[in-house]
């Protein structure tokens, strides 16, 4: 499972009271399935607000996203990911001009590169809208399981994806390795780690690792979130 997906997932957005049905990308729509509206719409992933966004983002936005054509929403999504590009939504027009739309759009979000896919057989063109983040760790992770918290005697986090350039990826950090103490503090689950991580920006703290069943440690210099630029004076 590839960073975004760990970072967030899709939600279900609201319109005008009645829920519109968000299908994952590439899904033709099943029979039956209610139709969303067919003008442009910009769907900001789950957890992705522009207050997030501003707050993690690399560099300031600039004045005009890179558009470039997509291959497919999945690779790019990881490919793009291990160079520390997070998808924060998705555009979805309809006939006419997609590239134009998403472009606008792109550049009323912040974006830092817009894919624009061919489209689907109903005329509907996806785009996907891409900010590159300074990342303070590095590594997605998600709360171990009962079987696994049994297995390690503890309760802790199991590592997902590691980008490259990250404090993590410097750490030596590893798919799969599981963080049980931070700084000699036991880690409970995802939200306790996340936590912790938080208050600990900016300095160099000591992680234990359950590494195939051996306990090993290391040294991590987190880094800190990118703060939004203020507009220059006029």
């Amino acid at each position: 499972m590839h960073l975004g997906t760990w970072i967030a997932v899709a939600a279900i957005a609201l319109l005008s009271g009645c829920a519109l049905v968000v299908r994952p990308p590439g899904t033709p729509a099943a029979p039956g399935e209610p139709r969303v509206q067919s003008g442009p719409r910009f769907e900001p992933v789950a957890g992705q607000d522009a207050a997030t966004v501003a707050e993690l983002r690399a560099a300031p936005a600039p004045k005009e996203p890179e558009l470039a054509d997509g291959t497919t929403p999945a690779a790019d999504e990881q490919s793009l990911n291990a160079h520390a590009y997070v998808r924060i939504g998705d555009g979805y027009s309809g006939r006419g001009d997609a590239r134009a739309w998403a472009l606008q759009q792109g550049q009323r979000v912040g974006a830092d590169k817009v894919l624009v896919y061919a489209p689907d057989p109903d005329g509907t063109s996806r785009s996907a809208f891409y900010v590159r983040y300074r990342l303070p760790f590095g590594a997605t992770f998600r709360t171990a399981t009962a079987e696994e918290q049994k297995a390690l005697g503890s309760g802790g986090v199991q590592l997902g994806e590691v980008v490259r350039g990250t404090p993590a990826s410097e750490a030596n950090l590893l798919r799969g390795d599981f963080v049980v103490k931070f700084d000699g503090q036991p880690v409970s689950d995802r939200a306790g780690f996340q936590k912790l991580l938080r208050e600990h920006m900016g300095k160099r703290i000591t992680l234990t690792l359950s590494r195939n069943g051996v306990l090993v440690t290391r040294l991590v210099r987190l880094g800190v979130a990118a703060k939004a630029q203020p507009e220059p004076k006029q």
